[in-house]
Order: structure tokens, then sequence, then C-alpha cells
């Protein structure tokens, strides 16, 4: 390969987490790299001082239009959106804060920042760039960039699970879900459910799914029992976005993709992906590196 070719090979693998963590998306993650590709063929290499600083630069750039696109889309979107999950390597989750910055969970309360916010606590707190790389990203000042750090980690704060939980917890907790789901008995569901616990259904108005939020233990644990009707399904453990799931097979193809968020060894949140064009990434592992 050529230098230039053989650097963004090199850092394909940074460059595409950096445009996941900012769109929610790995299609539009792929397509955002693309157009990084492109513009970077028409950089003379030997003119970059830092190529990794230069090529996130430029991703973060095209992911931050893209992600002033998708958000007009979203509000078209039929049903709750969930981001798309990919199915991860076991080194994804020993990497503790990348597992926590790409988990369901967290993808979601980025969701609720700014595009410009969202690019900064990303480059900031997960890839740990120095603020004047990252106002070259986003087009502002370094001290302006502090602000908005500063302003988005007390936002994500306020939203994100109080402390870190082990996957130990988590596969606790998906065991309940998955006992209820394939007997119907609930009451192994409700002990771990928390009372004010929160469904999110993502069939993109392609898949059934629920139309709104399901809130409430006895709510959800009526939802999970009912899949048991589902008599040709099968449920199995999965590592997805770093952290441990569930997938649905019905007549061996991926179904539905349950994740949750556990606080206080509680569930906090079920999600469940069901959108057949957020799928396509559950038969092979994606790499996500910072």
């Amino acid at each position: 390969m050529d230098t230039a070719t053989q650097t963004f090979v090199d850092h394909r693998g940074l460059l595409f987490t950096v445009a996941y963590e900012m769109l929610g998306s790995a299609a539009d993650a792929e397509d955002a790299l693309q157009e990084t590709w492109l513009r970077w063929t028409g950089v003379d290499p030997d003119t970059v001082r830092d190529p990794r600083a230069y090529l996130v630069q430029i991703t973060t750039r095209v992911a931050l239009g893209r992600l002033r696109t998708l958000r007009r889309r979203r509000e078209s979107y039929v049903g709750p959106w969930l981001p798309e999950p990919l199915l991860t390597a076991p080194d994804v989750a020993e990497d503790v804060e990348l597992a926590e910055s790409v988990s369901m969970a967290m993808l979601l309360v980025l969701e609720t920042l700014g595009p410009t916010e969202r690019a900064v606590f990303v480059l900031r707190e997960v890839f740990g760039l120095a603020y004047d790389e990252i106002a070259g990203a986003v087009d502002k000042t370094p001290a302006a960039v502090r602000q908005i750090a500063h302003r988005a980690r007390s936002h994500v704060a306020a939203r994100r699970p109080r402390e870190t939980v082990s996957a130990a917890e988590t596969r606790s907790a998906l065991r309940a879900f998955q006992r209820a789901a394939e007997t119907g008995d609930l009451q192994h569901l409700l002990d771990v459910l928390a009372p004010d616990v929160v469904f999110l259904g993502d069939g993109g108005g392609v898949a059934q799914a629920a139309p709104e939020p399901i809130v409430g233990a006895g709510r959800v644990a009526a939802l999970a029992a009912g899949l048991s009707r589902f008599g040709a399904a099968s449920l199995r453990p999965a590592q997805v976005n770093g952290h441990p799931a569930l997938l649905l097979r019905l007549d061996g193809r991926v179904d539905t993709v349950f994740t949750v968020r556990v606080e206080d060894g509680l569930i906090t949140g079920l999600y469940a992906v069901r959108n057949p064009g957020k799928l396509t990434r559950m038969e092979h592992e994606t790499t996500l590196h910072r």
C-alpha cells in the first residue's frame, strides 16, 4: 500500500468507533468513513504532522454534518429509536471506559446532547484528545471547547448510571429475563426489575414493536413473559456493544437484540432492537478501538 492508504487502514478501527459513537449507527458510520477516505486522498501526507489527529478531525467534521441530518430524520422515526447494536469481541469489554461509552445506555444518553456537545464529549472523554485538537474538529476556539466539554460532562453525569456495573450483574439480570421469556415465570423477572423500569422497543415501522415506551415492573414483566409464546424462538447470550446481551433467533436468523441498563442491582432499562435494518451486523464481530 502507499503511505496514505496504509495510514488510513491503520486508523480505520479508531475512526469507525469515533463515527459510531457520534452517530449511533454503524451504517452511517461506514458512510462517514467513506467520505473521510475521499477527503484524505486529497491531502499530501507529508504535510500532516499528526495523521491520527488529522484523520479524527476529518471524521468528526463529516459525522457532525451527518448527525444534524440524522436528527431531522429521527424526528419522523416510527416508535422509539435505539442505536444500532454491534456484536463485539471480548477485548472491547476489557477496556472498561470504551465498553461504557458504546453501551446502549450511554449511546441513548449521548442522544440527548446537541451535535457539537456530543462531538466534544466523545473526543475528550472517550478518546482523550487535547482541547486544541478538538477545536480544529468542531470549528471552535480551545476556550469555547473547554466550556462545551464542562457542560456536556455535567449533562451526561446527571443521566448516566451512577456506578459501573459488572458483567456478572448484567448476566444475572439477563438470565432472569431469559427465564421469564422461556417459561412465562414472572416472579424471577419481577425480582430484578426496578419499579419504574422502562422498556423501549425499536421496530422502525418495519417489525412489530411497542409504539411507545412501556413503564413499570408489572407491565414490562408481562411483556417478557409473553415471549414464551414464540415456541420456535431461541434466546442465547452474546456480547453486544461490549456488554452481555441476549439474541432472539427465529428460524435461525436474529430477530431481536435485548440489552439492559442495570443500577443498584436492578434493571432500570430494557431495550429491544427489532428493526431488521439495524441487525445486519449481528452475525460477525465488529472491531472497536480507542
